[in-house]
């Protein structure tokens, strides 16, 4: 006769597999959102031929709840500088439209990022 003893242990088996399943989501988001920073970053050095640092200083991301946001804690002027404002269609200049391209190269990038933060995290979950 022949005897089998299965062993079941692990994340999935004693209930901690959510805490694992919520940090790699937080961790995730966290490096989307870090990666739209750098873009956002980037298009502005691009396109600002004259760049007082100001404004790019005030360019964050934000933890909130259900997301981590990217946003320029509501400059007054951020709104023009992307070309989203009422000023853009009175005058010649249409923004520089950064967040928008950020976001556009962001998509493009997320697959990538998750799974990088995804290899770091397997082994817990």
């Amino acid at each position: 006769m022949i005897t089998c003893n299965v062993n079941l242990s692990g994340p999935i088996f004693d209930g901690s597999h959510q805490t694992a399943v919520d940090n790699f989501i937080l961790d995730a988001r966290w490096e989307v959102g870090t990666q739209g920073l750098a873009n956002v970053q980037q298009n502005l050095d691009q396109s600002i031929k004259y760049p007082t640092p100001y404004y790019e200083t005030q360019v964050i991301i934000q933890r909130f709840a259900q997301a981590d946001i990217v946003h320029d804690r509501d400059i007054i002027y951020g709104r023009w500088l992307e070309g989203t404002s009422e000023r853009n269609r009175t005058t010649r200049f249409k923004g520089y439209a950064s967040f928008r391209r950020a976001t556009q190269e962001l998509e493009g990038q997320v697959d990538s990022l998750v799974e990088h933060v995804l290899t770091r995290h397997i082994g817990r979950m």
